[in-house]
Order: C-alpha cells, then structure tokens, then sequence
C-alpha cells in the first residue's frame, strides 16, 4: 500500500491509511492462532508459542524454596527457576518432540556434570541408528556446556549447541536452554533442587 506524500496528506487520507495499517494484522492472522505446534524438521520456519511465556509464583507448584525450586512448563516451553530466598529467573526451552517423549511429574537434581558427555538412549538408537554411539565434550555435543541429571533415568535439563532448537518441540524428552542460560541456572541449582514438569 502507498502512503501518500507528506503534501498530499489530508484527513481523509490520514483516516484511510490508519484503517489499513490497523486491518492489517487481522488479515495476517493464522486460523490456529493460539495453538502449539509439532516441528518435524529443525530446519521448517514455525511460528513459536509465546502466548504463554510469563512469571509465575512458586506457592501453587511446590511447599517450599529449600535449595531451589524447577517448574518446567512444557506448554508454554519456559523454565522458572526459584532461588531458596525466592529470587525468580525465567527460561526459555525446548521440550520432547512429541507426547510420548514427554514425562511430567515430580523429580529432583541428582547429579551437575561441566561439559557432559552424550550416549543415545537405546530408543534413540533404535530411531536413528545412524547415530554415534558416545559423543564427547564440544561443540558437537548435544548436551551443551552444562547438564543437569534429574533422578529420571535418561532426563535431563541441558544446554544445547544448536539455537534453533529453543522455543520448539525438539528434544528426544530432555529440557534444553541456551548454554548460557544453562550456565547460570548450573551455578545456582543444587544437588537436592526440587523439579516439576507440567
């Protein structure tokens, strides 16, 4: 649409252009507008789900804040984090690609590892056999810098060395940040950290 010149502008003109620029996200928007999806190639572009990201409270979700509390919420892809005097941080994250992948429920941190090391899980293997058997620290890894081991055999919260993949239904069931969001949430989680994905 032309806008016309600043000499050619009169009310009319003005009220006409409004109207349109104000229409124009409507007819921008999608029908499913609202709802998350289910990326199946990385390299797709996807409309995120931000609908969701906002600050909750600690109160509904867990009794106390003794060593730190997790709340991942799978949904809205965002990990809150509560420091035990009740200093709140807010992640964003990539959840398990699909349903079946998910788990919910109550877990704890069992373990810290600086630079972790990778092994597919035997389910992983079985869906991509073409994978390595055990990947190192490094920029390969898809761990990240920094892991945190939950009490869940084969979950954890990760970082990951690929962007693309926060904000978006990705994971093999593991919750993955930024590395250096990973970074900051590896020094102040503790052995012991409550954890709650819903």
């Amino acid at each position: 649409m032309a806008i016309p010149s600043r000499k050619g502008m009169n009310r009319r003109h003005f009220l006409a252009t409004g109207a349109a620029l104000i229409g124009a996200p409507a007819l921008a928007q999608d029908v499913n507008e609202g709802t998350t999806e289910i990326e199946r190639d990385i390299n797709t572009v996807v409309r995120r789900n931000i609908s969701s990201f906002r600050t909750l409270d600690w109160q509904p979700y867990f009794n106390n804040l003794n060593g730190g509390a997790i709340l991942v919420d799978i949904s809205s892809r965002a990990l809150h984090f509560w420091e035990d005097n009740g200093r709140y941080h807010l992640y964003p994250s990539s959840v398990p690609l699909t349903e079946d992948l998910t788990r919910r429920g109550r877990t704890e941190v069992v373990r810290k590892v600086e630079g972790p090391s990778w092994r597919p899980t035997p389910s992983m293997k079985k869906r991509n056999p073409e994978w390595p058997d055990f990947v190192g620290p490094g920029p390969d890894n898809p761990l990240g810098t920094h892991a945190l081991y939950l009490s869940w055999t084969y979950y954890r919260i990760h970082g990951t060395h690929d962007t693309r993949k926060i904000g978006r239904r990705s994971s093999n069931g593991c919750i993955g940040l930024y590395n250096e969001h990973i970074a900051e949430l590896f020094g102040m989680a503790k052995v012991g950290t409550q954890v709650l994905l819903i």
